[in-house]
């Protein structure tokens, strides 16, 4: 017997179909869910029945095999289930979730939202005291999970029609590529399950990247969909220098820093990517492509740096939420950037201690430039050793 699909695109209104599934999950039945990367069989983490079921159904038991993963409804949600991650595994989940990418953390049982779960549901979420968390990139079930009172344990699966007990499935370690679409599933697992969903082939049709992070050091686990140099990538430390037009302060700004933390590291400013730091400048209203002034060039060029090259640039969400440090000229800098990017005001600060502002240069002669510069450069100083203490590895 097969189970009932729901054809996702022929739906009458979604929230039906969002509905019923987050009523099938409630009640312990084992649902089939698209993901971003391949068809995935689902349960309620809070159901142990359910989990134990799952556990049988795609190949799993106590002790046997990999744990089960847990998918939850956005990055935020990180903390709440492993609250010792660190800014490592935060940067990634910021980065990259929703998407195709599986972590794997240290389990925290005593303050973690994973220790709330059942006993029995915790042995096969949580038998080593690892926890493996994803947040994939499907609207369907996205909103099933926002409606969920709870998280989800998902398991992929493989093609494999012939096995008596259903297909086998991975793991956050062993995640099949499988790239089952709905109606596959179906008919390979048969009366094992009760529901699935129906959103056509999944996007990308191969497994996740599996990523262990432990504070500030990760392994690649397993590449997947997304290659490990681009995780590499993905797990730099990224400072932003903001000022307004991005042609005086935050450039100057951003050189002082590279040189800063090049010398603290004793490498070269051009290999800084190669150390896990990435710094860039921008301006709130900045015209895009505008070079630095002529005196901000003359200034750099006297301590040794070069910003000939320099290209104005305007802030954007993509900055901003990949960004660690924002660091900002002025108090206003900041407050801009907090009301366009509520999410992002713990990490964005003021340059100078106490948020004081650093002047505007623009139009001044070459001593005030000075200033600014010196003003600036002492002010890197305390944000230098926290973005060092933050670098992969540290």
């Amino acid at each position: 017997m097969r189970p009932m699909v729901i054809d996702v695109a022929k739906a009458d209104d979604l929230r039906d179909v969002v509905h019923r599934t987050v009523q099938a999950l409630a009640e312990g039945k084992v649902v089939g869910v698209p993901t971003d990367t391949v068809y995935h069989l689902a349960v309620s983490a809070c159901v142990p029945e359910a989990v134990e079921r799952l556990a049988k159904v795609s190949g799993r038991s106590t002790g046997d095999g990999a744990p089960l993963t847990l998918a939850i409804k956005d990055a935020s949600e990180l903390n709440d289930y492993a609250p010792n991650a660190g800014p490592l595994a935060e940067r990634l989940a910021r980065r990259c979730w929703p998407g195709p990418v599986t972590q794997v953390l240290d389990a925290d049982r005593q303050q973690g939202l994973v220790g709330q779960l059942p006993a029995d549901s915790q042995k096969l979420i949580v038998p080593d005291d690892s926890l493996s968390l994803r947040v994939p990139a499907n609207n369907v079930l996205l909103d099933v999970l926002r409606m969920m009172a709870g998280p989800i344990a998902v398991a992929s699966v493989v093609s494999n029609p012939g096995a008596q007990a259903g297909p086998k499935a991975g793991g956050a370690a062993d995640e099949g590529a499988g790239g089952l679409n709905a109606r596959n599933l179906a008919e390979a697992m048969g009366d094992a399950i009760d529901l699935v969903l129906d959103d056509g082939p999944a996007h990308y049709g191969q497994a996740s990247t599996v990523v262990r992070v432990q504070r500030q050091n990760y392994q690649v686990l397993r590449e997947g969909v997304v290659a490990a140099d681009t995780i590499d990538q993905l797990a730099r430390v990224a400072v932003v220098l903001v000022c307004t037009g991005n042609t005086c302060r935050s450039p100057m700004a951003e050189a002082l820093l590279k040189q800063q933390l090049a010398e603290s590291l004793g490498c070269q400013i051009d290999q800084l990517e190669s150390r896990g730091l990435v710094v860039m400048s921008a301006g709130i209203h900045a015209a895009a492509g505008s070079p630095a002034s002529p005196e901000a060039v003359d200034l750099m060029k006297d301590r040794g740096l070069d910003l000939s090259a320099h290209g104005s640039q305007t802030l954007n969400e993509r900055m901003v939420r990949h960004a660690d440090r924002i660091i900002t000229m002025t108090r206003g800098h900041r407050a801009a950037i907090v009301e366009g990017w509520p999410a992002a005001a713990a990490r964005t600060h003021t340059l100078l201690d106490g948020g004081g502002d650093v002047a505007d240069p623009i139009g001044a002669p070459l001593d005030v430039y000075r200033r600014c510069a010196d003003q600036i450069a002492a002010g890197l100083s305390a944000h230098s050793k926290a973005i060092l203490a933050a670098a992969p590895g540290s």
